[in-house]
C-alpha cells in the first residue's frame, strides 16, 4: 500500500494524466464546436451528441475520484428513491461546503446514467474557464451573473430552452450561492437576523430567486426535487489535490425526494419552503457531527468501468505519440529540443495547477454581502 501511495503521488505521473486530460479536453471542445451545424437541423440529434461528448471528459475527472483515490460514496437514503434515480428529470440541492462537493456529485450521476446531460446553475465567470466553461457552452448550462437585473432574460431563457431536453437530467443548484467559509458564514448571518430568518450553523442563508425561477421555468418538465446533503467520515477536509494524488475519502450523501407537487407553486411561500428545508439541512449536519452518520438506510452504488474504459482510451491514444516524441527528443541531443521540451512541461503543470486552482475554497466563491469586497470592486 505505501508503494502504491508513493506512485500515485509521483509528479510525473500526475503530469502525464494532466495531459490526457487536457489535450483530450481540447479534442472534444473542437468536436462540439463542429456539432452546432446540427443545432438548426436536428437539435435533438445534437443534444444527445454533446451528451456523450461531456461525459468523455466529466468520467475522467470521476474516474480520478473513484479508481485513483479510492473515495467511497455512501447514499443514505430508501430503495423507492433509488429506484427513480436516472428516470426522471430533476432539481438537485447540494451544500456547498467543499472543494470536491461537485465530483461526488457528478460521481452518483455516473453511476445511474446522467453524468453527460447533468445541468447546474453556474456563475458566468466559469464560462472563461477552458474545458469547464467551453464544455458547459455547447452543454447549454444556463450561466448566471448573480445580478438579477442582469441574468433575468437570460436565465429564464435558458431554463426555457432545458424543457424539451431528450436525456434525463439533474439540475444542480447551490442555493447558497457561493461555498462556505467562515467569514461568508458570518456575513451571511448577519443578513438573515436582519430579515428575521433564523440563523444557520453549518449552511450559508440560502438564495431563494434561482430556486424558485428554476421551479417555474421548468415546471411540467422536472417531476422531482432532491435534497443531498454532503459530509464526509472523520472530518476530512478533502481537496482536489489530495484526490490527484491518490488520497482516499469517505464521503456520506444524504438523499430525499420530494415531489413537486409537494413545494408551493407561489414564490413567497416556495422561497420560505427552501428556507425551511435549510434549517433541516442544518440539523441533520448537527447529527451528523455527533453520530458520525446520517439517519436511515445505507446504499452503496457499485462503480462502473464505464469510467476507467473511458480513461484508458484516451490515455493510449494520447501518451503513445508523446512519449516517442520525448524518447525522440532525449536521443537527438540537441539542446534546443530539450530546453523546448521542458519549458512545454513547466507551461503544463502551470495550467493544469490553475485549472485545480479553480476548485479550491480560497480562490473561489463570490463576495456575497461583504461590503468590503464591494468596495473594492
Amino acid at each position: 500500500m505505501a508503494l502504491l501511495a508513493y506512485v500515485k503521488s509521483l509528479f510525473i505521473l500526475q503530469l502525464l494524466m494532466g495531459f490526457v486530460f487536457v489535450v483530450s479536453g481540447l479534442i472534444i471542445n473542437f468536436i462540439q464546436l463542429c456539432t452546432c451545424i446540427l443545432w438548426p437541423i436536428n437539435r435533438q440529434l445534437y443534444r444527445r451528441i454533446n451528451c456523450r461528448l461531456s461525459y468523455s471528459l466529466w468520467s475522467q475527472l470521476v474516474m480520478m475520484l473513484e479508481w485513483w483515490s479510492g473515495t467511497d460514496c455512501t447514499l443514505y437514503t430508501d430503495q423507492a428513491t433509488v429506484d427513480k434515480f436516472g428516470k426522471e428529470h430533476v432539481i438537485i440541492i447540494l451544500n456547498h461546503n467543499f472543494e470536491i462537493d461537485f465530483l461526488c456529485g457528478w460521481t452518483i450521476c455516473e453511476r445511474y446514467g446522467v453524468l453527460g446531460s447533468s445541468k447546474v446553475l453556474a456563475k458566468h465567470e466559469l464560462l472563461k474557464v477552458p474545458l469547464i466553461g467551453w464544455t458547459w457552452y455547447f452543454l447549454e448550462i444556463v450561466f448566471c451573473k448573480r445580478k438579477w437585473e442582469e441574468d433575468r432574460e437570460t436565465v429564464f431563457a435558458g431554463l426555457d430552452r432545458l424543457r424539451d431536453y431528450p436525456e434525463y437530467m439533474w439540475f444542480l443548484l447551490y442555493c447558497e450561492g457561493t461555498r462556505f467559509t467562515e467569514k461568508k458564514h458570518q456575513i451571511s448571518m448577519q443578513v438573515a437576523e436582519s430579515k428575521g430568518l433564523p440563523k444557520l450553523k453549518y449552511h450559508l442563508l440560502p438564495r431563494t430567486k434561482g430556486f424558485t425561477t428554476t421551479m417555474q421555468c421548468l415546471k411540467g418538465t422536472v417531476t422531482a426535487v432532491y435534497d443531498v446533503t454532503l459530509n464526509f467520515k472523520d472530518n476530512q477536509t478533502p481537496t482536489l489535490l489530495g484526490i490527484v494524488n491518490g488520497k482516499q475519502y469517505k464521503a456520506d450523501l444524504r438523499v430525499k425526494r420530494f415531489p413537486v407537487e409537494d413545494i408551493p407553486d407561489n414564490e413567497q411561500e416556495c422561497a420560505n419552503w427552501l428556507h425551511k428545508l435549510y434549517q433541516e439541512k442544518d440539523a441533520l449536519q448537527e447529527q451528523y457531527n455527533k453520530e458520525g452518520k446520517f439517519p436511515g438506510p445505507t446504499i452503496i452504488p457499485p462503480r462502473r468501468l464505464w469510467t476507467l474504459l473511458n480513461f484508458l482510451f484516451w490515455a493510449t491514444l494520447l501518451l503513445s505519440p508523446l512519449i516517442k516524441f520525448a524518447c525522440g527528443v532525449v536521443v537527438s541531443g540537441s539542446p534546443l529540443l530539450i530546453i523546448g521540451f521542458i519549458t512545454f512541461l513547466i507551461i503544463a503543470s502551470v495550467a493544469i495547477r490553475r485549472l485545480i486552482g479553480v476548485t479550491e475554497v480560497k480562490k473561489t466563491g463570490s463576495s456575497y454581502g461583504n461590503q468590503e469586497a464591494k468596495k473594492q470592486n
